[in-house]
């Protein structure tokens, strides 16, 4: 691993330690002055900086922990169990000065995925026209367009089965029957309800049709994207929050292709900016909801989920949010989004 994508410097700012975290995957930065361990950062501790308002040009030191778990040289054998003992990923190696010698890191492959402590039910958008991937989805519905071996929809059923849900709810109107007789076909260790839009329902509208089938938390997901990130912290969160309903967003940066010019009075240029770096939290299309929100809802009435949203912000409702790092939401809403949704799925 390049040593570059690991450390930084308390004049890094928040941003750039989420760039690196997002270069390294390895959840975990570690603050130096001089080759001196100084402080560790991960991306729970920058979750919360967000949470709180925190801003992302702020330096990390405002983040860092400056109690950082270490062993000396000679230790080594005592990294696992350490890593253990405190939930941590990483054990960096100190000479007696505390300058870095080396970092230790959990052996990921070894790591036990995470599961929700029940059967959360998911509910997958899947209805749509998907006029973003025309002309493919001018023959396929978007469910169905291929990504390596399985369909983009088979794609994320297999990722939430991996957190133990087995109860699946798909909202179908466009070429419904196609996506019926694919899945009706496969051999299944979950079950899988198709519920049928009559008449376009919009981006919220199809889980009105569930009135009175489905209780308590549930996740609600558009049928092309995945969230490369552990979910059961989300779910903690939207739970302790207290939240009718949690946005899961990621951060996206995006880099102005042109020269920006503020335009001052009588036609004067106030000032100028080449190619400008912006920085904001997205909506990636994924949920928690409490099942609340689907009574509350007119039945078989059309209606995009972010005006539900705002439509119980304005009742005063607890909406909430869980950050995560840009690269891990996947999206397939367009075509360059899904040559790199293959490309990262290692389906190229």
């Amino acid at each position: 691993m390049n040593a570059n994508t690991i450390y930084v410097e308390e004049n890094n700012t928040v941003l750039e330690a989420m760039e690196l975290l997002d270069k390294n995957a390895k959840k975990v930065l570690f603050l130096q002055n001089n080759g001196v361990l100084s402080a560790t950062i991960t991306d729970g501790d920058i979750r919360r900086w967000i949470l709180k308002g925190g801003d992302l040009q702020a330096e990390i030191g405002n983040v860092a922990n400056y109690q950082p778990k270490y062993l000396y040289e000679g230790q080594e054998s005592l990294a696992l169990s350490m890593m253990k003992e405190y939930g941590i990923d990483a054990v960096p190696i100190v000479d007696g000065k505390h300058t870095i010698k080396e970092i230790v890191f959990l052996n990921n492959p070894e790591k036990k995925q995470m599961r929700f402590d029940f059967d959360i039910p998911v509910v997958m958008m899947a209805g749509g026209l998907g006029a973003r991937l025309s002309p493919y989805t001018n023959i396929l519905p978007k469910p169905l367009i291929p990504i390596g071996d399985y369909p983009i929809a088979e794609h994320i059923i297999k990722r939430f089965c991996t957190y133990g849900c087995r109860r699946f709810y798909m909202i179908v109107n466009y070429k419904r029957n196609m996506i019926k007789a694919y899945f009706d076909e496969l051999e299944k260790d979950y079950l899988l309800k198709f519920v049928v839009e009559e008449k376009p329902l919009g981006t919220g509208g199809g889980i009105s049709l569930l009135k009175g089938q489905i209780q308590g938390t549930f996740i609600l997901t558009n049928c092309d994207i995945l969230i490369d990130d552990d979910l059961t912290k989300a779910y903690r969160q939207h739970k302790e929050s207290g939240n009718l309903i949690t946005m899961i967003c990621s951060l996206k940066n995006f880099a102005v292709p042109y020269g920006i010019v503020q335009i001052g009075e009588n036609g004067t240029i106030k000032s100028m900016q080449e190619k400008p770096q912006m920085s904001f939290f997205t909506n990636t299309g994924c949920y928690f909801v409490e099942s609340e929100v689907v009574e509350c809802l007119g039945y078989n009435e059309a209606i995009d989920f972010p005006t539900i949203i705002e439509n119980f912000m304005k009742e005063g409702k607890r909406v909430g949010v869980y950050p995560i790092r840009e690269g891990a939401w996947l999206d397939m809403g367009q075509l360059d989004e899904l040559d790199k949704m293959k490309k990262r799925l290692g389906c190229q």
